[in-house]
């Protein structure tokens, strides 16, 4: 149940961070106006509980994973760090861009172009390639030792490689990042995260797979 919560945290707190520290990434234009500092600054405050919700998955998975596949889980919590740190500098150069927007001199919308292009790269970093990665091995966990549905872990089966492979498409530059096939790709992805918390917020784990676990244990 914790972690179903704390999943659907990680989504909520993602799209509210998004909507709330948007006018930042105008970036220059930012900087020049008169700024909506106060509706940044609760983005990053949002962006802070997505950090720590994405943590927080890891932890509360890692005990009942590592009875299936030590490794396997070891690397979804280290995934799960990595995507937080690379979250945590994309709004550390959001909130930057506020900073020169009080204190502008000469140079500020260059600098504020080139500290929301830090954002844009983590932002295709973490919540895309990283989260690919951590989808795909949770999925895969789950699958394997089924302690949820075949289905539920099948849209995470989808969804991670399918974001990753977007995310790689838009390093090339085939699409740009923000873009209507980007947003399709990263539909399979939201859908697995929804629905796996509302499995084990509702159901928890697959109750013959789960005392399995606990008697091998």
């Amino acid at each position: 149940m914790v972690t179903g919560v704390l999943f659907l945290v990680t989504e909520v707190a993602a799209i509210a961070g998004m909507l709330l520290y948007r006018p930042a990434l105008d970036g220059a234009a930012y900087v020049a106006g008169t700024g909506a500092d106060g509706r940044v600054a609760a983005g990053a405050l949002c962006e802070v509980v997505l950090v720590l919700a994405v943590i927080g998955t890891g932890v509360a998975l890692y005990p009942v994973l590592r009875r299936h596949q030590e490794a396997l889980a070891l690397g979804y919590v280290c995934g799960r760090l990595l995507e937080a740190a690379v979250i945590a500098v994309g709004i550390v150069s959001v909130l930057a861009v506020v900073t020169l927007r009080q204190d502008a001199g000469a140079g500020a919308a260059t600098a504020a172009r080139a500290l929301v292009a830090v954002h844009d790269w983590t932002f295709l970093l973490g919540p895309n390639v990283v989260l690919g990665a951590n989808s795909l091995a949770l999925a895969f966990l789950m699958h394997r030792s089924r302690l949820v549905p075949r289905p539920v872990a099948l849209l995470g089966l989808i969804g991670g490689p399918l974001i990753l492979a977007s995310a790689v498409a838009v390093l090339f530059g085939l699409y740009p990042q923000v873009s209507a096939i980007g947003s399709l790709a990263a539909l399979p992805v939201f859908a697995w995260e929804v629905t796996l918390a509302v499995r084990l917020i509702a159901k928890g784990f697959t109750p013959a797979a789960h005392r399995q676990v606990v008697l091998a244990s």
